[in-house]
């Protein structure tokens, strides 16, 4: 008979690749962690890792029982947060986003409320289709993205693909994100043609199909001049050195990102592809979620609502 503690031994090895660091992580010497592996591996008729001299990566048939192992774990959890009383589990929240200031305002609101000696908390501002795999194989509870009139299909087909749900938070129209000293910033709206002399900013997704996965609105426009990054802190650097911009949904922290930043109205004008973004969570499909994950989205609809 399979333990829950084989199971999150089993997860934790899936994440860390090497028998050796996750038995370091876990507390447990590392011939007991293999034992525990070979005894799982025993009962269920199958191999979970292939094992190599640079650690250990998941067989297929493993790669189908760890994302049910951590459907088991992630379920006992919160069995426990609403129904036990012992303190002693150390309980887990995660979130992956797009890269949206307004979704880590949210998780620092959230994570004053709770004990981080309670907790491991993760928030992964990240690609795309890493926010849809984290949430399907519930490395995450919740992640954030957008859609539109172009991406829509494609991102639906996916999330049904990996059965996954969309939950609408807000639509909004796109705004040109910029610096407070770009040339453009003191304009009451901003066209197409008004940046040609200016680089779009985007963060890279890394795919042969990125313009499905891309986070910026109208991604399929012929931008004369392109710079990719892919983390946020680049992006805002890339801005004020090189006048850059992104065209993004205009809800922005400045509590985070500070006061030199500003987003200005985008003037569509003749663009064909509608600039309305919706933005929303993703979550597994048919299920309820966690007390902290309900708090999470509602400190998310608070500020989206002011």
């Amino acid at each position: 008979m399979i333990t829950l503690q084989q199971l999150y031994y089993a997860t934790k090895i899936s994440e860390v690749g090497s028998i050796n660091k996750a038995s370091e992580l876990l507390y447990i010497s590392q011939p007991s962690l293999t034992t525990s592996v070979q005894e799982v591996e025993k009962e269920l008729g199958f191999k979970i890792f292939h094992r190599s001299g640079r650690g250990v990566t998941l067989t297929p048939e493993g790669a189908e029982f760890i994302l049910y192992a951590r459907q088991v774990i992630n379920q006992y959890e919160q069995l426990i947060e609403r129904f036990g009383k012992s303190k002693n589990i150390k309980r887990k929240f995660g979130v992956s986003c797009q890269h949206y200031s307004f979704a880590v305002k949210a998780f620092v609101e959230l994570v004053k409320e709770y004990d981080t000696l309670q907790y491991d908390f993760a928030i992964r501002e990240t690609q795309t289709k890493d926010v849809i795999y984290d949430v399907a194989n519930l490395r995450s509870e919740i992640g954030i993205l957008y859609m539109s009139d172009f991406n829509r299909s494609a991102i639906n087909k996916l999330l049904r693909t990996s059965a996954l749900q969309f939950h609408h938070l807000i639509e909004c129209k796109a705004y040109v994100y910029l610096w407070s000293g770009h040339p453009l910033a003191k304009n009451s709206s901003i066209t197409f043609e008004e940046l040609r002399d200016y680089p779009c900013l985007s963060f890279e997704q890394g795919d042969v199909a990125s313009f499905y996965y891309a986070e910026e609105i109208l991604s399929t426009r012929e931008y004369s001049r392109t710079i990719k990054a892919n983390d946020r802190a680049t992006m805002l650097n890339l801005m004020i050195g090189l006048n850059g911009y992104t065209l993004c949904s205009g809800i922005i922290s400045e509590e985070l990102n500070g006061t030199d930043f500003l987003a200005v109205p985008f003037d569509a004008g003749s663009v064909n592809e509608s600039s309305v973004m919706e933005i929303g969570y993703i979550t597994k499909a048919n299920t309820i979620l966690s007390s902290i994950g309900d708090l999470y989205i509602r400190k998310i609809k608070e500020y989206l609502n002011n």
